[in-house]
């Protein structure tokens, strides 16, 4: 097991770097977050012709790199550290990936190359009025059979840059049992779709609700079954969002020390007081912690399919937490001045808040990894 990423993989780190760095500054987040859409669509399309990131986990003959979670899980580091307001977690990893994984190659012929090209933002549609993203059986939103094709009614909530995204995938019910699912493609401008944006606590990551009246949807891939599908997505999703928490919580870090350096009470600066230490020294414990989930949960993610399960569970849990606490103590280090709406340290701190909520918070997530350890000691019994 190698958990280190290669050099051709760390190359791409100073690229996104510097280009989010140039295009998503805090003025720039400011002024996106305060907007219906949420993003720049040029920037976005320069994401994909400059650099390429859209497409780094299509294969060539969809428009892509023919990438892995490696490099994907670059790009979300350095767009976690910035807070860059983009649909690339919901695109490229939700949407994109529940594409690749559905078998279904007229679908993915017919929305992977706009994915690739940047021309089509796309994401997942799945929590209801539970709002829990994993339990098959609280799906409700009706598939209906046409002369045509089929129909969907229902609603869904908290969907990633569902007001603004061109493509939307929905899990909805074709039969009676749980595992009664399929999965449908449906336009953003369809007939009967109904999308208003929903106030969330982090501004610079976009929710909406949407309400399907009768939407004309297409099928991808089989008519029901689609759960391990949306559950292998959810997997990859949480440990993209690991690796967005990991690099948050790294750079308030640095936010704090920088701070503690200069800043200074009593004719010296607060970094020589004890107390800020070790608030320095808890995060940057935590945030060890963090960094080795999150790389081995990459590692499953791109090799080891077998232990993304665990590991997905793994790093969701201890990411989330490491980023809330260094976020946390981010705002106590720089004391009244990290209150104010005027400093970032809010904005990481709600963007920490609401990352460990969504896929499901830690205490969720550990349940998951105790059933997959208990299922395992079974199995090896047997």
């Amino acid at each position: 097991m190698d958990l280190a990423p290669s050099e051709d993989v760390e190359a791409l780190r100073p690229v996104v770097r510097s280009f989010v760095e140039k295009v998503s500054p805090e003025a720039e987040v400011r002024r996106l977050m305060d907007t219906d859409r949420g993003h720049d669509p040029a920037v976005w399309r320069r994401m994909a012709g400059e650099l390429g990131l859209t497409g780094l986990g299509v294969p060539e003959e969809h428009g892509g790199s023919g990438g892995g979670f490696r490099e994907i899980a670059v790009v979300l580091e350095e767009m976690g550290r910035a807070l860059m307001c983009a649909p690339y977690l919901s695109t490229v990893v939700l949407a994109a990936g529940a594409l690749l994984h559905s078998a279904d190659e007229d679908a993915q012929a017919a929305y992977l190359p706009g994915i690739a090209a940047g021309e089509t933002t796309a994401t997942l549609a799945l929590a209801e009025g539970d709002a829990r993203w994993d339990d098959p059986a609280g799906v409700s939103t009706a598939a209906t059979r046409t002369g045509s094709g089929w129909e969907l009614t229902g609603k869904k909530l908290f969907v990633l840059d569902g007001l603004s995204a061109d493509l939307v995938l929905v899990a909805a019910r074709t039969g009676p049992a749980p595992e009664d699912l399929g999965l449908f493609a449906v336009e953003g401008g369809a007939p009967g779709l109904v999308r208003a944006a929903m106030t969330t606590l982090d501004p610079t990551r976009k929710q909406a609700r949407l309400e399907l009246g009768g939407v004309p949807a297409r099928l991808v891939g089989p008519a029901d079954g689609a759960w391990p599908l949306i559950r292998k997505v959810l997997d990859l999703a949480a440990v993209g969002l690991a690796c967005e928490q990991t690099a948050g919580a790294e750079r308030v870090l640095e936010m704090a020390v920088e701070y503690a350096k200069t800043r200074h009470q009593f004719a010296r600066p607060i970094g020589s007081f004890q107390a800020i230490k070790h608030r320095c020294a808890d995060m940057a414990l935590g945030i060890d912690a963090a960094r080795s989930a999150a790389a081995y949960a990459v590692w499953a993610a791109s090799g080891g399919p077998a232990e993304l399960p665990v590991a997905a569970a793994m790093a969701k849990a201890t990411c989330s937490e490491a980023f809330v606490f260094a976020a946390a103590e981010n705002v106590q280090v720089h004391g009244g001045i990290g209150f104010t709406w005027e400093h970032p340290a809010h904005l990481y701190f709600r963007r920490a808040k609401s990352g460990a909520l969504l896929f499901g918070d830690p205490a969720h997530h550990r349940d998951r990894l105790v059933g997959h350890l208990l299922d395992a000691d079974e199995s090896e019994a047997v």
